[in-house]
């Protein structure tokens, strides 16, 4: 479903990412971790073509994002809280997202009702703005609305953090639950090795902009990623 072919980002003559080739399967699930400035909101900001690379494409089903719209149909994502629009309520934003995708007002609550668990009575019918929610609620928000759509393609950029432990798991099953579901292709990056190994199939490791591993998950796969990062 993606394609990454010879991306290379460079700033003021920096190159802050260089991957030669990544393909991502339709309905595989791949994790992207790595320390602090590896590159992985770069890589999908690319992904995205919200950023353009120096030289090289990226393809999704077959087409450069960069040339052509049409993924934009199937793909839902969330990076950080500029996705949002924070002068609106929760409810307001779902059926800003919904009407974009051509969604009744009973579409929206139907597909919400799987997130009502995560949401864990915090978000719905708070009347406030999503500035005033805490980061870890507006996180909560940006992952529903990413998936609103029903999106084959669905891409989060830390979607664990500044969530409490009880929505963390939450999530995590949630994320579970949508791929068994509805066979959806999830790309996510994570600090949280334990969660992204049981959300994803395979793992992807960067490093100052590169891929240094590429692993199926399996039962060693959580010591094998801790020996790598405490070495």
């Amino acid at each position: 479903m993606i394609e990454v072919k010879n991306i290379e980002k460079s700033y003021n003559g920096t190159v802050v990412v260089n991957i030669p080739e990544l393909a991502i399967a339709t309905g595989e699930a791949v994790g992207v971790v790595g320390n602090n400035g590896a590159g992985k909101t770069t890589l999908f900001r690319m992904v995205l073509d919200l950023i353009r690379p120096s030289k090289g494409e990226v393809y999704s089903k077959g087409t450069n994002v960069a040339k052509s719209e049409d993924w934009k149909e199937y793909t839902g994502s969330h990076l950080d809280e500029g996705f949002l629009i924070d002068y609106l309520t929760a409810e307001e934003y779902f059926k800003f997202i919904g009407d974009l995708h051509g969604l009744s007002d009973g579409d929206i609550t139907e597909r919400l009702l799987p997130f009502m668990d995560f949401f864990n009575g915090e978000i719905l019918h708070q009347r406030k703005y999503i500035r005033d929610f805490s980061k870890g609620n507006q996180k909560k928000i940006g992952v529903a609305a990413a998936a609103l759509s029903d999106p084959e393609l669905l891409i989060l950029d830390e979607p664990f953090a500044n969530l409490d432990p009880s929505s963390q798991i939450r999530l995590k099953n949630l994320l579970r639950s949508l791929r068994e579901q509805k066979h959806i292709t999830l790309l996510i990056s994570s600090h949280d090795l334990s969660h992204v190994i049981e959300v994803c199939e395979r793992i992807v490791v960067m490093e100052k902009g590169q891929m240094v591993q590429d692993m199926q998950t399996n039962e060693n796969t959580l010591s094998e990623l801790e020996t790598y990062f405490t070495v």
